[in-house]
């Protein structure tokens, strides 16, 4: 790999996952082990040799790890170490700074799962979401989270469980519900989305975001 040759902390960092790309892959795993494939689902703008070369060099800097999928999976999936969940805040910071910028024209006009529930994260304000306290699960196509809000905080881990409302759809209507200022009723009559449990409450949990568009 490139070096920097500085002796800076920062340099130092950027020496490990300052590679186009690098920080992306680590997103991609911030909720749990995935395949190459799913790898690659989530970032159709990159080759699959140039994923290859990414996930070599992170896993000789200690960032992630192969390993077995457990049953039921298989084969070999790859999962962030300690020292690659340790940029977790540093990722979400970046989110913040970001997410203000209009997007370039060229640029995707859907997130990957991963990427909608770390733009939730980034875009969460505190002051929005006021006393609400609440869970959503959110189902999309082959992919689940879910999501809680307690104490101005929100968490969000992969898979399901028992929530106050349940919201089925897509990414891209998640976006409009949250970015483009879209209303729930309005998607959920057109047939993009249904939602079960604790309407005004999720009505409420779709509000608790900046107006900043997701980049």
């Amino acid at each position: 790999m490139r070096s920097y040759r500085d002796l800076c902390g920062i340099a130092r960092a950027l020496d490990l996952v300052g590679e186009r790309w690098a920080l992306l892959v680590v997103r991609e795993l911030l909720f749990g082990p995935k395949r190459f494939a799913d790898l690659h689902r989530g970032l159709p703008g990159m080759s699959q040799n140039v994923l290859t070369q990414r996930l070599r060099e992170l896993e000789d800097s200690g960032v992630l790890t192969r390993q077995r999928a457990l049953p039921p999976g298989a084969g070999l999936v790859y999962t962030l170490t300690d020292h690659g969940r340790a940029l977790e805040p540093v990722l979400l910071a970046l989110g913040r700074w970001g997410s203000p910028l209009p997007p370039l024209p060229d640029s995707a006009s859907e997130l990957s799962p991963d990427a909608l529930i770390v733009a939730l994260r980034t875009t969460f304000t505190p002051t929005a979401a006021g006393d609400y306290r609440g869970s959503i699960q959110l189902q999309l196509p082959g992919d689940a989270f879910h999501l809680v809000v307690n104490n101005g905080r929100l968490e969000a881990v992969r898979g399901e469980a028992a929530a106050d409302a349940v919201l089925t759809t897509g990414v891209r209507t998640i976006q409009s519900l949250v970015f483009d200022g879209h209303e729930l009723d309005d998607v959920i009559r057109s047939g993009d989305a249904t939602a079960e449990g604790d309407l005004a409450g999720l009505r409420r949990f779709l509000r608790v975001f900046n107006d900043h568009r997701a980049s």
